[in-house]
């Protein structure tokens, strides 16, 4: 029993070591490396005083401890947005994780959840620093096996490092928990310097000094529906799987806005994030500016730089709403990217059940946006931030598109669900289903938006709409691009005249060779297309 024991300490010690941050590169390969740390951290163990020693082990098992949970949520969070953890912004994310549990499995297993991975962290750290302790105490009382051990280990690594022995491909002598360390050192310095480059490059705005008659003269009288859907990204109409059907969906819309007197051109831009993150692409978008994480964000709202909303309202040729049903709490940035009134989950007015993420239908976000704004009568021209919602992760249930007479204030969506609605935990059981499903709500997102502006649209209705980002890796598989499909719609010819030059492809759905842009350029290129080039230099 005490071996046993003494072989699993080892065991767990050197899986802290040498386990892999990201979980796509689990392989039997990586498990049979020798790690310089735990011959480096051996050998001190032995020179070290007792007292000093005991110190020294209880201080390393912590730190394995540590380490391996950093791995953890760096495996997460690979999986989800293609990036390792950010020790200093990525901790606000954890809230978002311990919803998206509850969406799967209920708020009282997202209860159960996060108690579990408490006493999981917890464990786990109280076991390496045992684990250290143990082995420490075996080192000692066997000073010269160890030693002679520690010398044919360290000789070994040596060797397999300067002939750079591989085994499968992955390097015999191995440094990565110390490789890791160091890197995430840098990556915080990294994100502080960060801060100071950012702001010089909000401060270099070109439109800053624009007078207002003379923003976005292109568009004066027209209603603007700047609309984002969540998720949708490039994967959906690349991927063989769902694009053949989506294809057919995104041809048949593009045929309806025909038929309704509309025209459209589609590109693709590049966003800052994938899996999740929507607020960063939304402010990508808007501002002009790269904003790859939470600091950038913050900096952005709490500075001045003109977003693509704020010239519209800037004008006074426009009244800009934001249409958020994501939004369950204050939001005090919203003042920041210039709206005169923010309609959240409680203003709209459902009565429905949500949708796991989703607080209400696409179907009838559009519904409450025309009854409570859009279709009255003798307003000014308008322009609309709108975010649809029902694409948004985990995919499951997704809302069906009904007969609008039978939305009334969502209370129809009780019976519908149940009906109807698959169960989030059941889908995610299978890869191949959640990929259908993502698919399904992008479909019924796309559906709802079109059917909209076909109906309430006119000619002076200039719909542009995007994904946010891409899907999570279970959907994209490994290595996704952050590319996302926009299109802009318009009945008059003048405003697609106005974008010509941009080699954008006709219809919703865009080609191949269509241009792709990242997405902080396209508030330059749309401002200056409907209105003159600002005075200054683009960042």
């Amino acid at each position: 029993m005490a071996w046993t024991v003494t072989g699993l300490a080892l065991v767990l010690v050197l899986f802290a070591l040498i386990v892999p941050n990201d979980i796509t590169k689990f392989e039997p390969a990586r498990f049979v490396r020798i790690p310089a740390e735990g011959i480096l951290g051996a050998g001190l163990l032995l020179l070290l005083p007792p007292r000093t020693r005991k110190l020294m082990a209880v201080v390393m098992g912590a730190g394995l401890g540590l380490l391996t949970i950093l791995k953890l949520l760096d495996m997460g969070f690979y999986w989800t947005l293609d990036r390792p953890f950010d020790l200093v912004l990525d901790w606000i994310l954890l809230d978002d994780a311990q919803s998206f549990v509850k969406d799967l499995a209920g708020e009282s297993g997202a209860l159960a959840a996060t108690i579990g991975l408490i006493v999981l962290v917890a464990t786990f750290v109280v076991l390496l620093v045992l684990s250290m302790l143990r082995l420490t105490r075996l080192m000692v009382s066997n000073r010269h096996t160890t030693g002679r051990t520690l010398l044919v280990l360290g000789t070994a690594w040596i060797t397999c490092s300067t002939l750079t022995l591989e085994f499968s491909g992955v390097p015999v002598a191995s440094h990565s928990a110390a490789t890791l360390v160091e890197n995430r050192v840098e990556a915080v310095r990294s994100g502080l310097r960060d801060g100071k480059a950012f702001q010089k490059q909000a401060d270099d705005d070109a439109f800053a000094d624009v007078p207002p008659d003379q923003l976005l003269t292109g568009l004066r009288g027209k209603d603007v529906l700047i609309t984002f859907i969540e998720s949708y990204g490039r994967s959906a109409i690349d991927d063989p799987q769902m694009g053949e059907p989506l294809g057919k969906t995104l041809e048949q819309k593009t045929k309806e806005l025909t038929d309704a007197g509309y025209a459209s051109r589609s590109g693709w831009l590049r966003s800052p994030i994938t899996g999740a993150g929507s607020w960063l692409g939304h402010s990508t978008f808007l501002s002009g500016l790269w904003i790859k994480n939470q600091q950038r964000y913050r900096n952005l709202v709490s500075g001045d730089r003109l977003t693509l909303t704020e010239a519209f309202r800037r004008t006074g040729a426009w009244r800009t709403v934001g249409i958020v049903p994501g939004t369950q709490k204050a939001w005090p940035e919203g003042k920041y990217f210039g709206l005169d009134h923010i309609y959240d989950s409680d203003e709209l007015g459902y009565k429905g059940p949500k949708f796991s993420w989703s607080t209400m239908p696409d179907q009838y976000t559009l519904k409450a946006f025309e009854e409570l704004e859009h279709g009255k009568k003798d307003r000014k021209p308008m322009m609309a931030e709108i975010i649809l919602t029902s694409s948004h992760n985990p995919w499951a249930p997704i809302p069906r598109t009904i007969p609008e007479d039978q939305v009334g204030d969502g209370s129809v969506y009780h019976s519908l669900q149940k009906k109807e609605g698959k169960d989030p935990t059941e889908v995610w059981k299978d890869p191949l289903n959640v990929r259908d499903e993502y698919r399904k709500s992008i479909e019924y997102s796309v559906t709802s938006l079109v059917d909209y502006v076909a109906k309430y649209g006119s000619k002076d209705t200039v719909l542009v709409f995007l994904g946010d980002h891409q899907p999570n890796k279970t959907v994209t598989g490994e290595n996704p691009n952050y590319d996302v499909p926009v299109s802009i719609v318009a009945q008059d010819p003048k405003v697609l005249d106005k974008i010509s030059d941009w080699g954008w492809t006709d219809g919703l759905k865009p080609g191949d060779n269509a241009p792709e842009w990242r997405m902080d350029k396209f508030r330059d290129r749309f401002m200056t297309a409907f209105g003159p080039q600002g005075g200054g230099t683009t960042s």
